[in-house]
């Protein structure tokens, strides 16, 4: 009786081993990460960020428990003006020589309705960590070319910069302080 209970308990560990939670890995070739501000209040100047990384992590088929976090290189930012590029850079505003990277750590991600989700956590920008709200559309799953599984996500919100001490007063730089943030991803099941 007590080999049937061991034998018993090891195939219940392995079965949930199995049933684990899923790891997506992002599919750089298909994510864009991108911003807009508003400059002098009469246009938007737009950007990207060109090197990132980022996981997603869940048991549940509807990704309610998913786990989701990111990484980007800040020296990657990339608005097609070099000048303007590098004085984004610059300790004028991310001051990359110190604070290197921006990194996202999700606490919750619920389903509002529908494809609809809110995707909560903690953002750290130029060294200050501060909590924020995205709104999520997932757009569904296919079988890309690559033969795996893929998850793809509408992600948008809005952050204010000056509360991660990015730059200063949009009367004294031109630059709005809040900035849109719309990216587009796909997270391939491993």
């Amino acid at each position: 009786m007590k080999k049937f209970f061991l034998f018993a308990a090891s195939l219940f560990l392995f079965s949930t081993s199995v049933i684990s939670q899923n790891t997506y890995t992002l599919d750089k070739y298909h994510s864009r990460i991108n911003f807009s501000a508003t400059h002098f209040g009469i246009s938007h100047v737009e950007g990207i960020f060109k090197t990132f990384d980022a996981t997603l992590e869940a048991k549940k088929p509807d990704l309610t428990d998913a786990v989701i976090t990111l990484s980007i290189e800040v020296s990657s930012i990339n608005t097609e003006v070099a000048y303007r590029d590098n004085d984004l850079k610059s300790a004028n505003f991310f001051d990359t020589s110190k604070y290197a990277s921006i990194t996202f750590k999700s606490t919750s991600f619920e389903k509002t309705g529908g494809k609809n989700y809110k995707l909560a956590g903690n953002i750290t920008i130029h060294g200050v960590t501060r909590p924020i709200v995205f709104d999520v559309e997932y757009n569904g799953t296919a079988v890309t070319a690559m033969k795996k599984p893929t998850a793809g996500f509408t992600i948008m919100g809005k952050l204010n910069r000056l509360e991660f001490g990015v730059g200063g007063p949009a009367l004294a730089t031109g630059i709005s302080s809040e900035i849109e943030l719309r990216s587009n991803v796909e997270f391939t099941i491993n």
